[in-house]
């Protein structure tokens, strides 16, 4: 089901629906690209560590946009011994609501926007009819606004909406405003003593000037009007000024609380199908998933941390049980009889003995997938394959219980060894990102840093080290590789050839990864006394004989900034004091039923805990001994 903007409130309780009653969720997305500066093949280096992998993604990957997101619920049919399944095809682009909504700035790769327009990807959909979205900063930041505008206002007057430096007593007015001001102001006069005139409308004019016309009526008619401003279709903003007794002006004061909380809540948008993925607690699938996972979090929730563990942290509340097919696939018992994991190749593969394809039907109502057109980068295809992918591998574990099952459910202790571990792309010896643990540690004795001259080649490092055998080159940057060498006993000989070596310079890797970690605390400790000699300074400025500011000097005042990242809330400078009284906070008032599942992330801390000291057997059929430990994924690879 394909959803935009303008069907996305009529079919949201059609996908919380989908998310409660689903057994597994599958999702995919597709994105405006992939790395900002390094090549992928750079960024994914094949001996990065997994705190690496993630900084650099971090890094170079997340200024671009998650512009479509596909999601499918499975839901398994006993009685009918079949999947159902409901697919749903998002499109996502962050339009601002309002002039204090978020203006983002995002970046695109030309090799994918070329390849996805290729792919038959339609753009037009995502920037004109794309799904607005806010993460939960941005939206705690807008309902403080609502909240300061609306006790302004009820401090105020009884005015809809009143300026901020709104008083009771008369305006300074600019001498060149003072003839528009006595023109509005006669106009009200007339509007009063005229019984058959209801309201007036004033022509387009400047926020300063709606800003005078605010404070002016504030004090001069505190009763018996009703003041709003309303934009043409050309986003020209003007005001209208209607005469009300109190319960209308009560009632039409209720009906833009309305509306303002229906605005905020489309300003929301799509982060609430995430928020409903997050709380429901089901199995989340996809297939080489960490960018799918880091854009997601990045995006809709909140910015990445800077520190990997913190990142797992986070990564267990949003998402308590997750699971990458491609892992999966690239594990034992799979490993030996799926030589290619590419999420295409998985489909076909997993259709051929000793696999059986798994018999799943749409539901009523929803567009059915036929694999035969191969709408592969369509993110709910793709989610739609990765789903039949995962039925097809668990099903394959049933084969090895006593007796056999031709069915594994998702909370099968089978599929428990999978849970929480994140496909690492080309990484040589560490096949995973453990998110519920330490990750891997390899030795590496057997890898060589090197660096060299800009004007080298990977076949200037195979002549280099064409005495040791087979090598294998990953390169890192312009001057820089790490080689691999088949006998570790060969590490300290090649070091020593390079001793006098004027052009290039070998070392372990562990001498590598020492001279790292130094140059890190080093950096560390120089912020560290970059920060105590700035307020040093500060300190020293601020002193004076009488009052002596430091003794009020707050040791967290320096870090406890916002980390908003290219999201500004105020994109119109100019006219941020003159809208701020023209906007009114909504009031807290319940979320209706589809919002049932929206909660907050220290709700869903809770709920990744229970989920870690909660584990299910699988109801029927029994495992034999050791079984579990038989798909274990391995330490080593």
């Amino acid at each position: 089901m394909e959803i935009i903007r303008s069907n996305f409130k009529d079919n949201l309780k059609k996908v919380y629906e989908a998310i409660e009653e689903a057994d597994f969720l599958a999702i995919d997305g597709e994105f405006s690209g992939i790395s900002d500066g390094p090549s992928v093949s750079t960024l994914t280096n094949g001996f990065d560590t997994p705190e690496e992998r993630y900084q650099k993604l971090k890094k170079h990957s997340m200024d671009f946009l998650l512009f479509q997101f596909g999601l499918c619920s499975f839901k398994y049919d006993h009685t009918e011994a079949k999947y159902i399944m409901k697919s749903f095809n998002f499109y996502i682009f962050p339009k601002p609501f309002n002039r204090s909504s978020p203006d983002v700035k995002f970046v695109c790769q030309s090799s994918s926007i070329d390849f996805l327009a290729n792919q038959g990807f339609d753009f037009n959909k995502v920037f004109r009819n794309g799904i607005p979205y806010l993460n939960q900063e941005e939206e705690r930041q807008l309902r403080e606004q609502y909240d300061e505008k609306r006790s302004q206002a009820n401090g105020a007057g009884t005015l809809s909406y009143v300026s901020p430096n709104a008083t009771k007593c008369p305006v300074t007015i600019p001498e060149d405003q003072k003839k528009f001001i006595e023109r509005v102001v006669e106009q009200i006069e007339d509007l009063i003593q005229n019984e058959e005139n209801k309201s007036v409308q004033f022509e387009p004019c400047t926020g300063f000037q709606r800003k005078l016309i605010y404070q002016t009526l504030s004090w001069k008619y505190p009763k018996g009007i009703h003041v709003e401003t309303l934009e043409t279709e050309k986003k020209e903003r003007y005001i209208v000024i209607s005469k009300v007794d109190e319960e209308e002006r009560k009632r039409r004061e209720q009906q833009k609380q309305a509306k303002e909380q229906e605005e905020l809540s489309d300003a929301v948008g799509f982060s609430r199908v995430i928020h409903a993925i997050a709380n429901s607690g089901k199995l989340v699938v996809g297939h080489n998933m960490l960018l799918d996972v880091m854009h997601t979090i990045h995006q809709f929730y909140c910015p990445l941390p800077e520190d990997l563990s913190e990142f797992k942290e986070l990564a267990a509340c949003v998402f308590p049980r997750l699971l990458d097919t491609k892992l999966m696939a690239s594990t034992q018992p799979f490993k030996e009889i799926i030589n290619n994991t590419s999420l295409a190749e998985l489909e076909k593969r997993l259709k051929k003995i000793p696999f059986n394809p798994p018999e799943v039907e749409s539901a009523e109502g929803f567009p059915s997938y036929d694999t035969a057109s191969e709408q592969l980068h369509e993110a709910g295809y793709d989610a739609y394959i990765t789903g039949l992918c995962f039925i097809s591998m668990g099903n394959y574990l049933g084969s090895f219980l006593s007796p056999p099952k031709n069915h594994v459910s998702a909370r099968s202790k089978l599929i428990e060894p999978f849970f929480n571990k994140l496909f690492l792309m080309r990484v040589m010896d560490i096949p995973y990102l453990n998110l519920e643990g330490p990750d891997l540690q390899p030795k590496r004795d057997h890898v060589l840093h090197v660096t060299f001259p800009k004007e080298w080649k990977t076949s200037d490092l195979y002549q280099l080290f064409s005495a040791f055998g087979n090598i294998l080159v990953s390169w890192i940057d312009d001057t820089s590789a790490f080689v691999s060498l088949s006998q570790p006993e060969q590490v300290q000989i090649a070091v020593n050839t390079s001793r006098y070596a004027e052009s290039y310079r070998i070392q372990t890797y562990a001498e590598y990864v020492e001279k790292k970690h130094e140059e890190k605390q080093a950096k560390r400790k120089w912020t560290e006394d970059s920060w105590k000699e700035m307020e040093r300074k500060r300190l020293k400025t601020q002193y004076t004989p009488y009052i002596p500011q430091s003794r009020y000097y707050c040791v967290n005042s320096f870090t406890a900034t916002s980390t908003m990242g290219k999201r500004s809330m105020s994109p119109i400078q100019e006219e941020t004091g003159s809208d701020d009284m023209e906007e009114r906070e909504i009031q807290d008032t319940e979320l209706d039923e589809t919002d049932c599942y929206e909660e907050s992330v220290p709700e869903g801390r809770k709920r990744a805990k229970k989920f870690k000291k909660v584990k299910e057997q699988d109801p029927t059929g029994s495992i034999t001994s050791g079984s579990t430990e038989l798909f274990d994924v391995p330490d080593t690879w």
